[in-house]
């Protein structure tokens, strides 16, 4: 299981967040809809960067719901496909 979380504090959320989520909601359905847990969390501490992620263990600052796929494909299915757990950091 990959864990998605998304900042949604009040900075983030002006910045697009609700925008991010979904998404991340329609990416998820589509490619990996058991596999994915997607979070709302509040500040990761990177609020003057833009809408924060956390993809397991690595952050991404200034996310766009353009950014999303390239996210998701460059940074979770090789999660899935490796079957790294929540716990360990990514490589």
């Amino acid at each position: 299981m990959v864990t998605i979380q998304v900042c949604v504090g009040s900075s983030c959320f002006l910045r697009g967040a609700p925008d991010v989520i979904k998404a991340f909601e329609t990416v998820i359905e589509r490619c990996a809809p058991s596999q994915v847990e997607l979070k709302g969390t509040f500040c990761q501490e990177s609020c003057t960067k833009g809408v924060t992620v956390r993809i397991n263990e690595k952050v991404f600052t200034a996310v766009t719901p353009k950014d999303v796929p390239g996210l998701f494909r460059e940074q979770v299915i090789p999660m899935l496909c490796h079957g790294e757990s929540q716990n360990k950091e990514g490589k």
